[in-house]
């Protein structure tokens, strides 16, 4: 099966349920579905918790353009009609949220305002609806631009509400869609690679010029992750160091050749990412598809499912390995892998920068915004929903990177959601008060908002654990390890909350200092790179196998896509000779070295990666000595 047969079969699916649902004297629609998404977005982040992805009205203050859908209704008659939304800014305040919208029937808005009551995702009911026989357009209209969302609508002629429970909902979706009991499988692949970040780009691209068939299943429309158009950090750290320094020849293929965080969105050049992985032979990209279940045997993975983020078609994975680069460490967690999170006590590795007591502190996840001078003068409504903005504690500034950051103190995965909205909600607060009420406000009378992310950029979360874990000692030190590989070069960069932000809003900051410790660049242990107890698992990105110590230095881009490279390398080594991730170590390390010695770059790209390298380095302790290997 081609890559286009399966996005057809996804548009006839989805007018197939529309029909058979309708036949049943229901309509079920997944707003993320709609043909015509007119300005709404597709957020895919929270999934996992609230059971699809859905719809949002990202305006910036401004109300978007409708979304619209035609739908086909069997029979004529009066429906009663129920949307699943929620009032996002629920958390903060009690007075009526700003994410406000209504439905439109063939134009016609219907008389309730939606997303404005409620705590929870929860089935609101429209009320009553007539309807004729035939075809139906039904529409999202928003009525503010702050951001309303709508996950599913349902017409009913039996005024039965759907279940709103995780499990009880997700069988009522797949009944009302009608999916396939057996999942279709995807397609014959070596490696599965789960994540399109620049970890998982890399991973995927050595591991295909190495003569793997490879699945690159990523949960977006664009690659890249954070270094994406959606997220926009750039890249950090060094590559082509010792003791490999062919390592990082494939990420500077898919490299953006400008800096800077928070930039206009073709300085990431999601467009480069896109063509080379489209140049392999041995890839097929499934982008828009998210990783949601896993199917194992003993400590083996044999099967990842994915659902489409649109459509909600699903597909299987199967292949004798796989590679862990979501971040997050989904399929890690799913399959059962030990993993950690939070910080680690000071004496459980002797590390000197951890706390006394082990925590649940992280750090958190940036919502990146900028302005822009117009002409004229630009308006924006009063944002006031839960949290003070006076001037003492008002930011005077027209952009906001990486020191945005909020979550420290809750849980990055569980959490999420409720941490991106708050990332949001300071920003437009905040603006709001400058443009509205603060002493300068005549210094942002041209100024608007220009763009706001909307997929928050997450620093930590789940470290899956592997045969050995990296510690704050291991850098310092310069403890060098046998199975040496990809270098860190960054700083042990750990983030906190801003103390001056902490005297305004205790409990609640929004922005972030960062805490530096110098070392020489470092070559990061392979066993670093799979799980201790899932057989077939690798992992590249910020879920490997490190302290939270570690993590300071080992999380930047360039750094994660050289893990890839690795991850890349060590699954072609462990195909040819039908081992394990932890095989390679054991029985075929110098093999694996042979290949990082050589690289994985293709093209003769000049190496323009000299924007983001990171500070002044650290002493080297001792001369960097590798085992030598067998080079026959």
């Amino acid at each position: 099966m081609t890559r286009g047969s399966i996005n057809i079969i996804s548009l006839l699916c989805v007018s197939f349920f529309y029909v058979a649902s309708s036949q049943a004297q229901s309509v079920f629609i997944e707003a993320e579905s709609f043909q015509n998404k007119g300005g709404w977005v597709v957020d895919q982040q929270f999934m996992d918790l609230m059971g699809s992805p859905y719809l949002m009205a990202h305006g910036l203050g401004n109300p978007v353009e409708d979304a619209t859908t035609t739908v086909n209704f069997a029979k004529a008659g009066e429906y009663t009609l129920f949307v699943r939304t929620y009032n996002w800014t629920s958390p903060w305040t009690t007075k009526e949220g700003p994410g406000k919208f209504q439905v439109t029937i063939n134009g016609q808005p219907l008389n309730r305002v939606l997303g404005m009551k409620g705590n929870a995702w929860e089935w609101q009911e429209v009320g009553k609806v007539k309807v004729n026989a035939g075809t139906v357009t039904v529409g999202l209209r928003d009525l503010t631009g702050f951001n309303g969302r709508c996950d599913a609508l349902y017409f009913t002629m039996d005024d039965v509400v759907p279940p709103n429970e995780f499990e009880a909902l997700t069988a009522f979706r797949k009944e009302q869609l009608e999916l396939p009991d057996v999942v279709p499988n995807a397609g014959e692949f070596d490696l599965v690679v789960v994540g399109g970040g620049v970890a998982g780009t890399a991973a995927a691209l050595t591991a295909a010029r190495l003569g793997l068939k490879v699945a690159l299943i990523h949960d977006r429309p664009v690659l890249g992750g954070n270094n994406s158009s959606e997220v926009r950090v750039h890249l950090g750290g060094r590559m082509n160091l010792d003791p490999y320094p062919r390592l990082g020849d494939v990420v500077n293929e898919i490299a953006p050749l400008r800096g800077g965080n928070a930039q206009p969105g073709d300085y990431y050049e999601d467009e480069k990412k896109l063509k080379m992985v489209n140049a392999e032979d041995n890839i097929t990209l499934f982008l828009n598809y998210r990783a949601f279940e896993v199917e194992k045997e003993g400590t083996t993975i044999k099967t990842v499912l994915a659902k489409h983020i649109e459509t909600s078609e699903e597909l299987n994975f199967s292949a004798p390995l796989f590679a862990d680069c979501t971040g997050d460490g989904t399929i890690g967690y799913l399959a059962g892998a030990d993993f950690s999170m939070g910080r680690e006590s000071r004496t459980e590795y002797n590390e000197p920068s951890a706390p006394d007591e082990a925590d649940n502190l992280t750090m958190g996840s940036s919502v990146q915004w900028y302005s822009n001078e117009g002409k004229g003068k630009y308006p924006f409504p009063l944002f006031n929903y839960g949290i003070e903005v006076n001037e003492a504690n008002v930011q005077k500034v027209t952009m906001g990177e990486w020191t945005w950051e909020t979550g420290m103190n809750l849980d990055q995965v569980f959490d999420f959601e409720r941490i991106r909205d708050y990332g949001m909600l300071v920003v437009y607060s905040n603006w709001s008060y400058l443009k509205n009420e603060s002493s300068v406000k005549q210094e942002y009378t041209s100024r608007y908002l220009d763009w706001v992310a909307y997929i928050a950029g997450k620093r930590e979360s789940r470290r899956l654990l592997g045969d050995k874990v990296l510690t704050e000692g291991d850098l310092t030190d310069f403890v060098i390890y046998p199975d040496a590989s990809a270098p860190t070069s960054w700083s042990i960069d750990l983030h906190y909350p801003d103390p001056k932000n902490t005297e305004h809003f205790p409990g609640a900051e929004f922005k972030s200092i960062a805490v530096h410790k110098a070392i020489h660049p470092y070559p990061i242990p392979y066993r670093c790179f799979y799980s201790r107890n899932v057989d077939n698992l690798f992992m590249a990105g910020r879920n490997i196998s490190v302290t939270h110590v570690a993590l300071g230095t080992v999380r930047v881009m360039r750094t994660t896509g050289m893990m890839g490279e690795v991850v890349g390398m060590a699954a072609s080594v462990a195909v040819k000779n039908g081992t394990t991730p932890r095989g390679v170590y054991q029985e075929h390390l110098s093999e694996l070295q042979r290949l990082m010695t050589a690289g994985a770059g293709k093209y003769d790209v000049e190496n323009a990666q000299d924007y983001n390298l990171g500070g002044t380095l650290g002493p080297r302790k001792i001369n960097l000595q590798i085992p030598p290997y067998d080079k026959d």
